[in-house]
């Protein structure tokens, strides 16, 4: 290939399985620390990471005696393959793709795209359309994001400091992505089709107030009052039992209206 053809775009898939390939082609090396440089990299693209960075990245406080050299040929071996995967020459990828800069590699693909920024992309504008009025755009710009998702991030990756943090925040985001569709798909009177996923959700996040208030009403909406007092009566034995704490005001607050049978939980009849 010629300096002055285009590079195919870049595809890096890291909600699930790290996946980075050119045109077809793979470009994921085998090795664990050479693929957690990689994810690093695609998680960063025009960012000059510093060696030392890159070296607590991949040995935390406990890195070899001779760490720079190590880092060096493990940036060689992301070259090889990158070459291999575009039709460049390394050397080519070293200068266009790959840099050196001062003390440290930036990567600097022309067109790259990565799941992860997609994602977001796609919560910001469901949160605009659910601003804006439009319930059920919102809820499926929120559900597209949330199929981007093919299990945790970055799952066969060695995690230091930074790619830890760029995990937690996206395990963070993924949650409140799913709450918002679900609050979504309650207003829109679908409580019945979101009671299995209610209940999964309860099961894996038995301190999550938000999901627990929201199973109870789409119990509540769907004609089971008691299942939806069980849920509060299992979530506050969970937390006085783990924290000696209460649920908060507002749930508290939703269990004495599902008591009462409050027709403000009602779904607002269409006019």
């Amino acid at each position: 290939m010629h300096t002055s053809e285009l590079v195919d775009t870049i595809d890096a898939r890291m909600l699930g399985p790290l996946r980075l390939t050119v045109g077809a082609r793979s470009a994921v090396p085998s090795a664990t620390k050479p693929r957690s440089l990689l994810a690093l990299f695609a998680l960063n693209p025009h960012r000059q990471l510093s060696t030392g960075s890159l070296i607590t990245e991949l040995w935390e406080e406990c890195p070899p005696r001779r760490a720079a050299t190590t880092l060096q040929t493990y940036v060689l071996q992301l070259r090889r393959l990158l070459a291999e995967a575009s039709g460049m020459e390394s050397p080519e990828v070293a200068a266009r793709l790959l840099r050196t800069v001062n003390s440290g590699y930036v990567f600097t693909p022309d067109d790259l795209y990565v799941d992860i920024h997609g994602f977001h992309q796609l919560a910001d504008r469901a949160e605009m359309s659910d601003r804006a009025g439009r319930t059920a755009e919102a809820a499926t710009l929120y559900r597209t994001a949330e199929k981007l998702c093919a299990g945790s991030p970055l799952i066969d990756v060695q995690h230091g400091p930074m790619l830890r943090a760029e995990v937690v925040r996206l395990e963070h985001s993924l949650l409140c992505v799913t709450e918002r569709r679900i609050a979504m798909e309650l207003r829109l009177g679908y409580h019945r089709a979101i009671l299995g996923e209610l209940a999964s959700l309860t099961a894996q996040h038995p301190f999550h107030e938000d999901f627990h208030a929201q199973f109870m009403v789409a119990l509540y909406r769907s004609g089971n009052r008691t299942g939806a007092l069980e849920v509060f009566q299992r979530i506050r034995g969970a937390m006085v039992g783990e924290f000696g704490l209460e649920p908060s005001r507002k749930l508290q607050e939703l269990q004495y209206s599902i008591m009462n049978d409050d027709g403000a939980l009602d779904l607002p009849i269409a006019s």
